[in-house]
């Protein structure tokens, strides 16, 4: 109640000052005060980095049920993953082959990564595509921004500007694996020269392509605004609740051939000898944001922005473990029925619990006018997390077992400041030089009692957790932008980000040593092209890490990747883009990108296991040398054929992605085999009578049916004979792969009213 109570007092205060201006007499200026909220943390034209914009046309041409990430591969250098395999569920992108820890995401300039994973799940979000005005992929360090570092893109969202008329939208699409999704959508128009609303309501169901995959998603999106001459003020607030079955575990390259919809995930074998699935393997989430924007144009040429935010999270999964060993869960052993022996392990039912907080407030001071493009601003966010575990069931236990017993309970918070100024001047006519200086400030702590076991503790016991850490980054980027004439253009730059470690990075790896934070040097250079029929651009990168946090072939219990400093890696490449418009109904897009990604002097690691499988809780040191970085294919291309003609259109996205190896080491048998795969969408769109427009069509996925896989995990080991870590070894490797659907289908309608 304080924090509902919290938000209309300030709504309240921020509407105050504005209440006595005048009637808004130009639209125009309206939709340009929506959009300034966002603009010091995106690129302009002018900008020398590397970015992409999709539009809200084209993001609409492709929103049909799946998942956001699946929206922006058209883009340069965009890979995407399913863990169900369909695009619905848990979704992630990979940008130049860094992972999603590494790409800042957010929404009308405010932070949607999560503060500890540094990640954004898609899931807590669903048909958050449905309220967007577009969307701009900065590649590279990009621009300063408010969040987590960038360490290979920024995805800036633009929700969707409140419509000045009223309108009414309903769509919905019906597809392979019962995927369907239904949205509603409305808005007032303005009311009273100063007031309009928009609303959305959206579900989303799948049963996945892998077995039990099921999706179940639900959302809200809904905006106010107050609109005057020179002032405007926004509050939105969107909601996602999701329910997932899990399908976090991969299957082996065999089952790959014999049954690729197969997911262990809840499987276990009953007192009847037979194979059952655990019905409440879920993961359960809902996550609500409030947003806050103000825009003030204060004088010609200076406008102030500001906004404030906070988001709600709660959420747990229930999972079925088998053969756990009771002490890490703070049981004790119990007596096997007719023996002397004690039970030391058993199967038992888990319940994981956070409940987050996350809030804070963003102001920019912005100039334009002459030579200068500029902006002043920054950011202070406060997140707070509290982790619980809990065991819901032990089979045959004997012994006190409360309801709902507690095994880990721990707390974390963080405080992330961040101040910046940017500006780009035009030293002469078509030549402007760019500086942007960011310095951000970290506090992160977390303590009380982890869900990890410590081996190492004397006596062995449940990690305890002591961090308390502080950073500051000074992150400086500093360019040329070159106007040679209207068709040619030229830039190069040079960035510097700096990023802090993730929760995993501080409690998965060794339970004794902090990782170091990473550093990127980022040196960008290109060209573009423009002309009515055709289009071409160039952009050679080069981005050189000190301390990266790679992978390093181990995996937490559940299933994510551990990472560990590396002192010298980097990426390099070239990402090529053109399009031509081959008649006035057809055009042709194609983008590639050629890159290597190399660790200099990788160290990896394997875990220690005798011949029958006990675990020798030690590692062995492997000197690999140069080697790739794990997800990070040498080529990758992607072309998107168009056409459109009296009312019909039609598009086919192709995309062809080299090999893929799943870590550090560079072996053929640890990696996802290249894939070509084509996505064909018809569709057409016609007045009706009552209505603004009708549109039908049809979405036809992996069109060829390509068998392939977009993500795994390796699982290398040492087993030594007889236990004895000073003989020698052989390697076993067991590598686990998600299977993405072969040939589907979405049928989707939109009624415009």
């Amino acid at each position: 109640m304080k924090k509902k109570n919290l938000i209309v007092a300030l709504s309240v205060a921020t509407c105050a000052p504005v209440c006595a201006q005048k009637a808004v007499t130009d639209s125009s200026r309206v939709v340009n005060l929506q959009e300034a909220v966002v603009a010091s943390t995106r690129a302009t034209a002018k900008t020398p980095v590397a970015f992409t914009n999709v539009s809200k046309k084209e993001i609409e041409s492709q929103n049909f049920g799946l998942d956001l990430p699946f929206l922006l591969l058209r883009t340069p250098s965009v890979l995407t993953t399913s863990d169900a395999g369909a695009g619905v569920g848990y979704t992630t992108i990979r940008v130049r082959g860094t992972d999603a820890t590494r790409i800042n995401i957010t929404a009308n300039g405010i932070p949607m990564n999560d503060a500890e994973s540094h990640q954004i799940f898609w899931v807590n979000t669903p048909d958050l595509a449905s309220s967007l005005q577009d969307i701009q992929v900065q590649r590279g360090a990009g621009t300063s921004t408010n969040g987590s570092g960038a360490f290979g893109a920024s995805v800036n969202l633009r929700t969707g500007n409140i419509s000045m008329k009223p309108f009414a939208r309903v769509s919905g699409s019906y597809g392979s694996f019962n995927t369907h999704r239904e949205t509603v959508q409305a808005g007032t128009g303005l009311l009273g020269g100063h007031w309009a609303f928009d609303a959305r309501l959206s579900n989303i169901q799948s049963d996945g392509y892998r077995d039990r995959a099921s999706s179940d998603l639900k959302s809200y999106f809904i905006q106010g605004g107050y609109f005057a001459d020179r002032t405007t003020v926004k509050f939105i607030t969107f909601s996602g609740k999701e329910q997932t079955y899990h399908a976090w575990d991969g299957i082996s390259r065999e089952q790959l051939e014999s049954d690729r919809t197969y997911n262990p995930n809840g499987e276990y074998v009953g007192d009847d000898g037979k194979i059952h699935y655990y019905g409440d393997q879920n993961d359960n989430y809902r996550q609500t944001h409030y947003q806050l924007l103000l825009t003030q144009l204060l004088s010609r040429g200076w406008t102030f922005n500001a906004a404030l935010h906070y988001t709600n999270g709660y959420g747990f999964y229930q999972e079925y473990k088998t053969n756990r060993t009771l002490e890490e869960y703070g049981l004790v052993p119990f007596p096997v029925a007719g023996s002397t022996e004690l039970q030391t392990k058993s199967d038992l039912v888990r319940k994981k619990i956070v409940d987050s907080d996350f809030g804070g407030g963003l102001f920019s001071f912005d100039y334009k006018a002459g030579r200068w493009d500029a902006s002043v601003g920054g950011s202070l966010n406060y997140y707070n997390n509290h982790h619980t575990g809990r065991l819901l069931w032990v089979k045959n236990y004997v012994g006190a077992l409360l309801p709902d017993q507690k095994y880990y309970d721990n707390e974390s918070s963080k405080t992330d400041g961040t101040v910046y100024g940017k500006a780009t001047y035009e030293i002469a006519r078509g030549l402007s030089a760019y500086a942007d200086l960011q310095y951000r400030y970290i506090r992160y702590k977390i303590t009380g009692v982890n869900d990890a076991w410590d081996w190492t503790a004397t006596p062995a016991q449940m990690q305890q957790l002591h961090i308390n850490e502080p950073f500051s980054f000074f992150n400086p980027k500093a360019g040329l932008f070159w106007k040679i004439n209207p068709q040619h253009s030229a830039y190069a730059s040079f960035s510097v980000a700096q990023k802090e470690p993730t929760r995993n990075n501080y409690t998965d790896g060794l339970l004794t040593a902090y990782p170091k934070p990473e550093k990127l040097f980022d040196y960008e250079l290109g060209y573009t092209f423009q002309s009515p029929r055709f289009s071409a651009g160039v952009n050679l990168y080069y981005m050189d890490y000190t301390d990266q946090l790679v992978l390093n072939g181990k995996l937490n219990e559940i299933g994510e990747a551990m990472a560990e400093n590396v002192p010298d890696s980097y990426r390099m490449g070239m990402e090529v883009t053109l399009g031509a418009r081959l008649t006035d109904w057809l055009r042709w897009d194609v983008n590639a990108t050629w890159s290597k990604n190399r660790i200099k002097d990788y160290v990896g690691y394997l875990s220690n296991y005798d011949e029958n499988w006990n675990d020798l809780y030690s590692q062995t040191a492997i000197h690999a040398g140069d080697k790739p970085i794990a997800f990070s294919p040498s080529f990758m291309l992607g072309s998107l054929i168009s056409a459109s003609w009296k009312g019909f259109s039609a598009s086919l996205q192709s995309q062809f992605v080299t090999r893929q190896y799943l870590d550090n080491f560079g072996t053929k048998e640890n990696s996802l085999d290249p894939y070509f795969v084509n996505n064909l969408d018809l569709s057409y769109g016609f007045a009706v009578r009552g209505m603004k427009r009708v549109e039908i069509g049809v979405s036809i996925y992996n069109l060829f049916n390509e068998k392939y896989e977009t993500n795994g995990y390796s699982q290398d080991a040492a087993i030594y004979q007889g236990g004895n870590t000073g003989g020698s070894y052989t390697v076993s490797r067991d590598p686990r792969f998600y299977p993405m659907a072969g040939t589907n289908f979405l049928a989707h309608v939109a009624l415009n009213f």
